[in-house]
């Protein structure tokens, strides 16, 4: 990128400093041991409002302000809580549409951000009704409408994430991990960097915006979406932003099941007490992706925002127990006699524990098919069970992948 985009966003930066401090950049010793490399987690989950959003924010509502004095973006997340922080901030008015469906606590951080400056109105059960809302009110009142990632000088506000990296690492790092979403983090820091250092692009398994962009060579709408990873499930990369990652390698570019990154926010909660959500721990996830190519390197990991529910804790811990292997769910045929459900009980091992036991059919005269959870220590436990199962007679089904019977009967 030109001299001139890296010096706006050093000047953006300092901007900054009147409103909020600098991130920390703060090395992981658990992480760089565990690769063998020097690792450092930028901590955007420390900001003011726990996300990277407003950092562009800021930057495109100071280019017009004073000309524009009413704001408007379409948000259920992060963006919002940006926006509504700096419309506190410079003393004007916000107008931010969410969903219906936006959980309250959204709703509240999003309105304790704003203060008296900002209106929230909920419009649209899926996002795009609320999109199409929040730009004919702009149409009809003549407001500024603040887009979350497709717009320049948001762009060059969520570059100073990487002037920040500079400063406060002393030079430009080896390598960087970066979430995608619709671009806004990854593109500002890879115009400001440029090509003086490797990069990991990482998405969500169920939103790949930036792997379809590259392979098609244009934004393309990559519905349907899992919406798991909501600070980066996007579908469709922002026309500017993909301008800037246009000549990304794809083989810089990985994807991460949705099931994987619940681990990684397990694991930094219950190791180092880091609270992150699904999409600030995608770059630290990825890191077993490119273990062969950081050793030995300084590695930047962004952790893009903290804002986790803590209502979603038992569905993270669950979808990470499924994929780490140490819990499974069967539909077992039990044979309708008596001394069948102690015969299966013995076959359990010391370190297996039943989650989940329902019979699903009470009717049945001479079987009837149980749904049966088991949560056990290791992986390997399943391999001397599941044999005994067979030696025994067992008649099962594994279901722990079936997603689709899955959200009926678990």
């Amino acid at each position: 990128m030109t001299d001139m985009f890296k010096t706006a966003a050093q000047n953006a930066t300092k901007a900054m400093r009147e409103v909020f401090s600098a991130t920390p950049l703060m090395r992981n010793d658990h992480l760089s041991e565990k690769y063998g490399a020097d690792i450092w987690l930028k901590r955007e989950d420390l900001s003011p409002v726990r996300s990277y959003k407003l950092r562009g924010a800021f930057n495109a509502m100071r280019k017009v302000i004073p000309e524009k004095t009413v704001f408007v973006c379409a948000s259920a997340g992060n963006h919002a809580q940006g926006v509504a922080f700096m419309c506190s901030h410079f003393g004007v008015k916000g107008v931010i549409f969410m969903p219906v469906t936006t959980p309250q606590q959204k709703i509240q951080k999003t309105k304790m951000f704003g203060g008296a400056q900002v209106e929230v109105r909920l419009v649209g059960d899926y996002f795009d009704k609320t999109l199409t809302a929040a730009q004919e009110f702009c149409t009809a009142e003549g407001a500024h409408f603040l887009s979350p990632f497709d717009d320049d000088d948001v762009i060059e506000g969520q570059a100073s994430v990487a002037v920040e990296i500079e400063e406060q690492l002393g030079r430009v790092p080896d390598h960087i991990i970066l979430p995608v979403g619709g671009g806004g983090l990854s593109s500002g820091i890879y115009s400001y960097f440029g090509k003086s250092c490797d990069y990991t692009f990482v998405e969500p398994k169920g939103a790949p915006s930036l792997a379809g962009a590259l392979a098609k060579g244009m934004p393309v709408d990559v519905s349907p979406i899992n919406s798991f990873v909501d600070g980066a499930a996007v579908a469709k990369i922002g026309q500017r932003n993909f301008e800037c990652l246009k000549d990304v390698d794809p083989k810089d570019v990985i994807d991460l099941a949705e099931d994987r990154i619940c681990v990684t926010i397990i694991e930094m909660l219950n190791v180092e007490g880091i609270v992150l959500e699904p999409a600030g721990a995608l770059s630290i996830e990825a890191l077993g992706e490119v273990a062969d190519q950081i050793k030995g390197k300084t590695v930047i990991c962004v952790a893009s925002g903290g804002n986790f529910d803590f209502e979603r804790l038992p569905e993270v811990k669950e979808r990470a127990q499924r994929y780490s292997g140490v819990k499974k769910y069967f539909i077992l045929r039990m044979p309708q006699r008596p001394g069948a459900l102690k015969e299966f009980l013995n076959i359990l091992g010391p370190d297996d524990d039943i989650c989940r036991f329902e019979y699903l059919k009470k009717s049945a005269r001479n079987f009837g098919s149980v749904l049966i959870g088991i949560e056990t220590r290791s992986p390997d436990s399943f391999a001397p069970f599941l044999s005994q199962l067979n030696e025994a007679g067992f008649t099962y089904t594994d279901i722990t992948n079936d997603e689709t019977l899955a959200q009926f009967v678990l």
